[in-house]
């Protein structure tokens, strides 16, 4: 079985001061509250400061009137083994996403490892290595102290539900994107799919064109067939199904509709207000698809985030439970939402110095990516002013 990561312990922290607290959840995005009480990473209180105990903290932070959210949440990454990609060459990009406040990134699959096995042994024997490492990094704190939740086999031709029953004892919870691998029919994938879900491991398709050498088109009909847990970059990867397409893939399926970054931004924009039409915006969640052909978004979330509020027209706050609170109940996990019990992951933000929005949300209505004045996982503080935003107008302050 897995063995869960160690960390250290932040002891009792108070954030006060918050000037606009978002939840995460989209029924009830934001709170009427202005601080949070955290005890060894885990909220204890979330209030105003006059009804939390917020005696003998060994942290206090002052937001100062800066905006709290939990961590964001990249639904779909392609990391390999520690903060390294293959792909781009590129050495510290976990680390450098959480200065874009993503505090959890979740694997589509370890697909850029140079020589990555494709025979069943090998599949298995990857996933379980990736998933195990990058636990251990997490405890070691390499990567700024993102949760990095990977080792997600890429499926194959001959795979038997022994196999996934041997990926679910060993702590595999998770499907890279099916059809990077041979596995690319409806049937085929449906089968896997199900065997998967019986031994509760979740599953994402690939959707639209091919990606990388070696992937290829799945269509629409492929990936309700297959009815995988979460339809990976419905707005493509890079190259998107048409919006017909998406539109019956929104309307045919009850399951998540993952919108990335590395995409095309016109479906993007598309899906998005086809599920706030369809009264289904529970089931969008975002990521970016990197490290990619077009590289590392450290700010992909942020910029996805601006992307959809402001072209989609969606309240700032709504898109920010894409962001969080969807990816958190979607994928079972318990980061993502200001709530009592919850791990203490938060990023504090601003709006950019001299945007021409009023405050944090219209800025972002507006197009403008905000600031990131600090960075918070398990109650740890792990970076202050981001060094890759622009600077916000105001940051949070550590009192002692």
């Amino acid at each position: 079985m897995a063995v869960v990561a160690a960390a250290e312990k932040s002891g009792k922290v108070v954030i006060r001061g918050v000037g606009l607290m978002l939840s995460g959840d989209i029924d009830k995005p934001i709170l009427d509250a202005d601080t949070v009480v955290i005890n060894d990473g885990l909220i204890v209180a979330v209030g105003r400061e006059k009804d939390c105990d917020t005696a003998q903290a060994a942290r206090v932070i002052d937001c100062k009137g800066s905006a709290l959210s939990p961590g964001l949440i990249d639904s779909h990454t392609h990391p390999v083994f520690g903060d390294w990609t293959p792909r781009q060459s590129q050495l510290g990009w976990i680390e450098s996403c959480m200065h874009g406040g993503v505090t959890t990134m979740i694997s589509a699959g370890e697909v850029h490892l140079p020589g990555r096995p494709k025979d069943i042994v090998g599949v298995k024997a990857l996933a379980i290595t990736a998933q195990r490492a990058f636990d251990g990094m997490r405890a070691a704190g390499v990567g700024g102290g993102v949760k990095v939740l990977a080792g997600a086999p890429v499926i194959e031709k001959g795979m038997v539900e022994q196999d996934f029953a041997d990926l679910a004892a060993a702590g595999v919870h998770l499907l890279g994107e099916i059809g990077l691998g041979s596995v690319k029919a409806g049937d085929e994938a449906a089968q896997m799919v199900a065997w998967a879900r019986k031994y509760g491991i979740q599953s994402t398709i690939h959707t639209g064109g091919p990606s990388i050498p070696g992937s290829g088109l799945i269509d629409e009909e492929v990936v309700l067939e297959a009815d995988a847990d979460v339809i990976g970059h419905v707005n493509g990867g890079h190259t998107s199904l048409s919006y017909k397409a998406v539109c019956k893939l929104c309307e045919k399926s009850s399951r998540a509709l993952e919108i990335v970054h590395n995409g095309n931004e016109r479906i993007a924009i598309l899906t998005a207000r086809h599920a706030m039409e369809l009264k289904c915006p529970h089931r969008v969640i975002l990521g970016t698809d990197a490290p990619a052909g077009s590289g590392v978004q450290p700010l992909g979330m942020l910029r996805l985030i601006a992307l959809i509020s402001s072209l989609a027209d969606i309240p700032a706050e709504i898109v920010f439970g894409f962001a969080t609170g969807n990816i958190s109940r979607m994928r079972k996990l318990p980061q993502g939402l200001i709530e009592v019990g919850r791990p203490a992951d938060f990023v504090f933000l601003d709006k950019a110095q001299h945007s021409a929005g009023k405050d944090l949300l219209d800025s972002i209505r507006l197009g403008d990516i905000p600031g990131v004045g600090m960075v918070m996982i398990d109650g740890i503080v792990r970076c202050q002013r981001s060094r890759n935003t622009p600077p916000a107008t105001e940051v949070p302050a550590i009192v002692h």
